[in-house]
């Protein structure tokens, strides 16, 4: 459309707006009639707004666009890719973690989430990626002063948010342990050599314990020396945890693994109420006889009071008999095949796995126990809880399937976050490391669930691959060295996730 001037016979001047439109010209409205050359500058104007006002495309002075377009190009400051920080930030502050002064530890918890990687590897990351200029050494120095500063700090913190989104009460904690190695020959008082949960065996290690919420949020965590038996860490764990935030009424859920007689003792007289994992098989021959009378049908449970107040709830599952056998007949076709090709010494009569069906017969004689196997199956699909809980026995059951929870927190730690080979090797720096690792994961956890509550389908993982391809445009206009900042959502994948970066969520 168009303002059009027609003069008239009568000596006046039409002013008229037109339309072109498959090649013909069509008049829409006359804008009004006159002599005056001041009244049809002022008709003309009338009709530009009628225009404008009347289309979503306004008559424009293509060159004069193109020259407005190309001083815009020409007065961008930067572009920064820092998508990921934005995003990752803006759940950081959610949680609390803006409370703890200090740069250092935002960049070093976000890069552990976007950037796993050495602290070397950060420092280049974050000055490529964000013009942010932090020294290699500020950042072991910060790391030497963590420890003491900010450790109590940070599962505060992070227990009070997890407080929170569970609605004021903390209810149940999950308690488990891993080991996370080093890459080195060389232990100290720390890292130290000991059972593996990962196979390194030859390399020192720590033990890691940690404390995770229904949900998976993570509570607070401590390390032990590499050589530390995993039943003596869950205590101390507890009984700090449980002190420092005044919780008197959680339920300790963990596994068999934690179970002995010690800790019961122990959680029994320090009036913490518990379910642990049972092993059924190392009861008295009394409690064995109950357990193989019961004929349960699937999902079915049976108790038995070991004590006052203290339950042994056993249940059976179809689903886990069917994997006991078929673990036990394919570590029985393990041992015949050894059998057969005479690889069965003395040294393999152990009890570790499926070997304890193996017997030794006169002085080498090596062979297979199937009478052992066969009694073995009676034990199929069977699992004992021990609890001191007034709970149902199917509750007391549904609890403790969730210790799936803590596992998955170990995975993400060592998949995701790269927790581990630790290159540090004194003690406050290895202590940051795990703190830095530990509040990158309540993090990721929170952006999981926030993403669920916006019923969206995108995973924590592919939310920050999206959000590092997201950028932000940064103008500065020349007249008045005003700054513009806009962040760019322009694909249908980075506007699913612009919820997440309104400062206000």
């Amino acid at each position: 459309m168009f303002i059009r001037k027609r003069k008239n016979k009568s000596g006046t001047t039409s002013v008229v707006v037109v339309d072109k439109s498959g090649g013909k010209f069509k008049e829409l409205v006359t804008i009004g009639v006159s002599e005056n050359p001041f009244e049809i500058a002022r008709l003309c104007q009338k009709g530009k707004a009628w225009i404008k006002s009347h289309t979503c495309s306004p008559e424009l002075d293509l060159f004069e666009e193109r020259e407005q377009t190309e001083r815009l190009l020409n007065n961008i400051e930067q572009l920064l890719i820092n998508g990921t920080e934005l995003l990752l930030g803006n759940i950081f502050d959610r949680i609390g973690f803006n409370s703890i002064d200090d740069p250092v530890f935002r960049h070093l918890v976000l890069s552990r989430l976007s950037f796993p990687s050495s602290k070397r590897a950060t420092v280049e990351y974050l000055k490529d990626y964000y013009d942010e200029d932090i020294d290699l050494s500020n950042i072991y120095r910060y790391m030497d002063k963590l420890y003491n500063t900010h450790k109590g700090e940070v599962q505060r913190i992070s227990t009070d948010h997890t407080k929170h989104i569970l609605g004021g009460v903390i209810g149940i904690v999950f308690y488990d342990v891993t080991t996370i190695y080093f890459e080195t020959d060389h232990g100290d008082d720390l890292r130290k050599t000991g059972f593996s949960k990962e196979g390194k065996h030859q390399n020192p290690q720590i033990v890691l314990g940690l404390l995770v919420s229904l949900g998976g949020y993570p509570l607070t965590y401590e390390i032990f020396e590499g050589n530390k038996f995993e039943g003596h860490t869950m205590l101390k764990v507890v009984k700090d945890f449980t002190g420092k935030h005044d919780i008197s009424d959680a339920i300790v859920v963990a596994d068999s693994g934690l179970m002995t007689h010690a800790n019961i003792e122990a959680l029994q007289e320090g009036g913490y109420q518990y379910i642990i994992g049972g092993k059924i098989k190392n009861e008295s021959n009394r409690v064995k006889d109950w357990v193989l009378s019961l004929n349960l049908e699937d999902r079915e449970f049976s108790e038995y009071s070991k004590a006052e107040g203290v339950r042994l709830i056993v249940g059976y599952s179809q689903k886990r008999a069917d994997k006991d056998k078929y673990n036990r007949e394919k570590g029985i076709r393990r041992l015949e095949k050894l059998h057969r090709s005479k690889k069965l010494t003395k040294s393999s009569i152990n009890k570790r796995g499926y070997n304890k069906y193996l017997k030794m017969e006169g002085e080498v004689r090596v062979s297979i126990d199937y009478e052992l196997f066969e009694q073995d199956s009676r034990w199929d699909g069977l699992k004992g809880y021990i609890t001191n809980t007034r709970l149902p026995a199917k509750e007391v059951y549904a609890n403790y399937s969730h210790l799936w929870m803590i596992e998955n927190a170990f995975r993400i730690a060592k998949s995701k976050l790269e927790i581990r080979p630790i290159f540090h090797f004194t003690s406050r720096r290895i202590e940051a490391h795990i703190c830095i690792c530990f509040a990158a994961y309540k993090v990721y956890k929170e952006l999981e669930r926030l993403l669920y509550e916006m019923g969206s389908d995108v995973t924590p993982d592919k939310a920050i691959y999206i959000a590092g391809t997201i950028t932000t445009i940064v103008i500065k206009l020349p007249n008045t060295n005003e700054t513009i900042k806009r962040v760019l959502l322009l694909t249908d994948k980075q506007k699913k996730l612009a919820k997440l970066f309104e400062d206000a969520f």
